[in-house]
């Protein structure tokens, strides 16, 4: 596609990382750098806890874990900002029910926050 110019690789990024369980919780945790390069772009975490699909149900304790994350990070006076991005999932048609549609979603809005972050 890109000898025919119909479609261009603009930026190629690549993440890599680790999972962990913690209790009810699955915290996925990676770095972005760009390709062929070691310069970190971002950090990106993604929250799953497992008792709870609804995503309306399961607000609060994703926000108290959010605020216990950040309070532990900001303690640590380390460089950066910590960015809590929320997905509208309505504009996309997506039911309360949590789905692997909802983690694409997601991972295209963090994406784009990255990346607006990149050029700022």
């Amino acid at each position: 596609m890109e000898k025919l110019q119909s479609y261009k690789a603009r930026v190629t990024l690549n993440f890599e990382g680790f999972q962990y369980q913690l209790g009810d919780f699955c915290l996925r945790i990676g770095k972005c750098v760009p390709n062929n390069s070691e310069t970190l772009r971002g950090i990106m975490m993604e929250v799953e806890y497992y008792p709870l699909s609804s995503i309306e149900k399961s607000r609060a304790v994703m926000e108290d874990f959010f605020d216990i994350w950040r309070e532990t990070v900001d303690k640590k006076s380390l460089p950066g900002h910590f960015i809590h991005v929320e997905s509208s999932f309505s504009e996309y048609g997506l039911s309360d029910h949590y789905s692997f549609q909802h983690t694409a979603v997601q991972y295209a809005t963090c994406l784009q926050q990255l990346m607006a972050a990149v050029r700022g």
